[in-house]
């Protein structure tokens, strides 16, 4: 071997040890950083989740009674969502339900909507929207409190031709400007409904549960 090629293969060599150990302290730091970041992410979700369940109406944390769903229009979905349980003495008390508006002015918006046994909503919350800022504003409950206009309200209240903005003949209040936002909102919140009603037993089915597959579209 030439010394150029001695030379090369060194430094091929060193190179090789930089890139092993730099993996090594990479892995080792993913792994120890892991559990915290899980925690984290853990409190931030329950957090939100807490936001549309009534205080104290539940016991359980509602991140360790969770199901997957598969996608369904109802929820507005394409790919698989959450369903949070939450339980009062083991007796079902609210579901939290991942729904998606996808006719929102800008694209997507992302809810969590909260639906007591009952049947009536316990709240809704957007966790991500795109929409026009000024415009779109109003729909994030750390700006406006518009979001809470649902809270309450079920399937029969109102009736089905009242699910809609009142610019469209229903009773949902909306900003002057901004129709297609509330617009796109009003309906997922009462598809969500819709998808509760139609699949209840199953999505409240005691632990260990059966695997949910209300995914079949009508």
């Amino acid at each position: 071997m030439t010394p150029l090629l001695r030379s090369a293969a060194r430094a091929a060599l060193v190179l090789l040890g930089f890139a092993i150990v730099g993996t090594g302290v990479l892995a080792y730091t993913y792994d120890i950083t892991r559990p915290a970041i899980t925690r984290n992410e853990d409190a931030a979700r329950l957090k939100l989740i807490s936001e549309t369940l009534v205080p104290g109406s539940y016991d359980n944390n509602p991140l360790h009674d969770a199901l997957l769903l598969p996608p369904h229009k109802l929820l507005g979905t394409t790919l698989p969502s959450h369903a949070w349980r939450a339980r009062k003495a083991g007796a079902p008390a609210a579901l939290v339900l991942e729904v998606t508006a996808p006719d929102g002015y800008s694209g997507d918006i992302n809810m969590l909507v909260g639906i007591g046994a009952d049947g009536r909503i316990t709240g809704v919350r957007v966790v991500s929207h795109k929409e026009t800022p000024g415009l779109g504003d109003y729909i994030d409950i750390a700006k406006s409190a518009w979001i809470r206009i649902f809270d309450g309200k079920a399937l029969d209240n109102p009736a089905s031709d009242g699910w809609k903005v009142k610019k469209d003949s229903g009773q949902f209040d909306y900003m002057a400007g901004a129709t297609i936002t509330p617009r796109a909102v009003v309906k997922a919140v009462h598809h969500a409904l819709e998808y509760e009603a139609a699949h209840r037993s199953a999505l409240y089915a005691p632990a260990p549960h059966p695997e949910i597959t209300p995914g079949a579209q009508p």
